[in-house]
């Protein structure tokens, strides 16, 4: 199975991208972009969701 070794913008550890997942994708297409692990993602969708109903 191919993956890519990409390192997360918001905790700054590597984490894989495997093929066949969205995150894959929009990898190959930009490679430059900023991407985030699963954690981070969960995390920011939360506060983002807390701050939406304030």
């Amino acid at each position: 199975m191919n993956y890519y070794e990409v390192n997360c913008f918001s905790c700054k550890k590597d984490f894989k991208v495997y093929e066949g997942t969205n995150a894959y994708k929009r990898f190959k297409i930009n490679r430059k972009s900023k991407y985030c692990c699963d954690d981070c993602s969960h995390k920011i969708r939360l506060e983002a969701i807390k701050n939406f109903f304030k």
